[in-house]
């Protein structure tokens, strides 16, 4: 669903209105940095000071008070929010912070009466919140009948009727909340796993475990987390699972915060779409979804040490542990805190090394670290874990297999490459480096060509791949044919140093070789700090350039290039 369709719009200002006495403001510049690079912290401090000299400045309050809920601290940002409300410009961020507060409060009259006073913020977030408002404050048919109109909204349909479901079964009326999950009232929803969660819930209220355990199995198939492995484990075992989902009004409120945010991830930028989820973890503290959501959202912005915060607030006892924890090890490895990612994965490996997800996030670390023995063992230990392989594990087996050859293992690694493409037949991934390996290895040429001609086909757009099929015909001598795919690879991957040293030696088994010490000159400008020197050799394009291809291996004691194509 596409942001328009949500009738949501909130744009945060830099800019200080026209005649300001702060534009030259140390505190305000400072402050304006800070928000653009997200750093929540330093904007609030500057902010608030920038406040101190303009402090009905419309600009600088929405800017303080964004910042306050990038930081989680809703009391704040509510303060900050009134008094944007006083200079008479509260505006949608206001109403979205106002609104939060209210439902924390339980005022639901509060709530309600700020949307009718300037703090709307958009049709569908005012149209949920209003209803919840009135579950909140048992009018539950007025309540009923705002989900159906926000349902009716173009656009809205899916959200209108999950919250009435959610609603329904807050208050017992658990058929209800069937009857809107299942279908049969006359809409089909796609259900998040949040959704199917709920639904499993509800069915368990009506006595009919098997139907939930079908719908699980259905959903998310034989691997499950811990949580979902958890419900499974109770449901089989006959047990009557509370509808937890959505306890309360707040809790709804909290759920409207986090399905906006959880719609809108991957279609906004991260900093507009965390104050919506920063609020939901603020009305409901126990929200897992939503701290996780708030973690993932911090770190794409590069707030590693907030969202390590939130990643903290999961407890060791609860079902997603790991998942916070997987995630704080990321955010560890991002902020350039490598040790302390592997110690965080090497502490829950021993706590929760049952999981083979745990073993492969530890392997994926330390095979980024270049550590591929390491990885081989956290590797190792995750296929162990699997009873019988399934299609989606053709990753695990892949990840060994590159351990393996990066570990000069080749018989093993060629095993793994081969059972990665039983598991998952055509993977393009697969394909392009097992074919990559057998050119490098001047063996199997015929199938190593075929396996990268197909992972071409079925990643027409990869770079990568097609830079394998022209080396592939490079190393059997089909010169001419090699050259527009080089080219095509370069166009695609304009500054990757291999692709463009691949291109100066096709040229050069042409004759193109002018052309050649160009691409030559063009791969060393492209070698930076972070270019693995295991796949291109800087001292070997320099030596290139000084005598060209034909001397450079001939000292290497390579073989020559063919004088011209099978052709003729």
């Amino acid at each position: 669903m596409r942001i328009t369709q949500l009738a949501l719009a909130l744009a945060i200002s830099v800019g200080l209105g026209s005649g300001s006495s702060l534009a030259d403001s140390g505190s305000y510049l400072a402050a304006r940095a800070a928000i653009s690079a997200s750093d929540y912290d330093a904007a609030a401090q500057y902010f608030a000071r920038a406040l101190i000299d303009d402090p009905s400045n419309r600009s600088i309050l929405e800017n303080a008070a964004g910042a306050y809920i990038g930081l989680g601290d809703l009391d704040r940002a509510a303060e900050v929010a009134r008094r944007m409300v006083a200079a008479g410009s509260s505006g949608q961020l206001g109403g979205l912070i106002l609104a939060g507060e209210s439902a924390k409060a339980e005022d639901w009259d509060a709530l309600r009466n700020g949307l009718t006073e300037g703090g709307e913020v958009g049709p569908l977030f005012d149209g949920l919140i209003t209803a919840w408002s009135l579950v909140g404050s048992g009018k539950m048919t007025a309540a009923l009948d705002t989900f159906e109109k926000v349902a009716e909204s173009s656009g809205a349909q899916a959200f209108g009727l999950y919250h009435k479901a959610l609603a329904l079964a807050s208050v017992g009326d658990f058929e209800g909340a069937a009857n809107i999950f299942s279908g049969d009232s006359g809409t089909e929803l796609t259900l998040s796993r949040r959704g199917i969660v709920a639904y499993a819930e509800v069915l368990s209220q009506l006595e009919r475990n098997g139907d939930a355990i079908d719908l699980i199995t259905k959903s998310f198939g034989s691997t499950l987390d811990p949580f979902l492995e958890d419900i499974m484990a109770r449901l089989t075992n006959g047990e009557t699972i509370g509808f937890e989902t959505v306890t309360s009004p707040s809790d709804g409120v909290a759920e409207v915060y986090f399905s906006i945010a959880n719609a809108l991830r991957s279609e906004a930028q991260p900093a507009y779409t965390v104050l919506y989820s920063r609020i939901a973890e603020a009305i409901r503290p126990d929200h897992i979804d939503a701290l996780l959501l708030s973690a993932e959202l911090l770190e794409t912005l590069g707030q590693y040490d907030l969202a390590t915060e939130v990643y903290d607030r999961v407890p060791r006892e609860d079902p997603s542990f790991h998942a916070a924890e997987i995630g704080r090890a990321e955010a560890l490895r991002r902020s350039g805190r490598d040790e302390s990612a592997i110690e965080v994965l090497q502490q829950l490996s021993e706590s929760h090394g049952h999981l083979p997800l745990v073993q492969v996030t530890l392997g994926d670390t330390l095979r980024g670290m270049e550590r591929f023995e390491d990885a081989l063992v956290a590797y190792n230990k995750a296929i162990s874990l699997i009873e019988t392989p399934e299609e989606q594990h053709w990753i695990v087996y892949f990840a060994r297999a590159i351990s393996y050859e990066r570990t000069g293992q080749w018989d093993q690694a060629e095993a793994d490459f081969r059972q990665a493409l039983e598991l998952r037949p055509d993977q393009p991934q697969v394909l392009n480096y097992l074919g990559y390996s057998y050119l490098e290895m001047q063996t199997n040429y015929d199938e190593a060509l075929a396996m990268i001609e197909r992972a071409v086909e079925l990643r027409p757009d990869s770079g990568y791949i097609i830079d394998s099929l022209g080396w592939g015909l490079y190393r059997l001598g089909r010169y001419q044919e090699a050259v527009g795919h080089m080219e095509n690879a370069v166009e695609k991957m304009p500054v990757d140093p291999i692709v463009n040293d691949h291109l100066g030696d096709v040229y050069w088994a042409v004759g193109r070789y002018r052309e050649a010490e160009f691409q030559w000159h063009r791969a060393l400008s492209f070698v930076t700090d972070d270019t693995d020197l295991n796949d291109i050799d800087p001292n070997r394009i320099r030596r290139k350039l000084e005598v060209g291809l034909y001397k450079v291996l001939e000292e290497e004691g390579a073989p020559p290039l063919k004088v011209a194509n099978d052709d003729g």
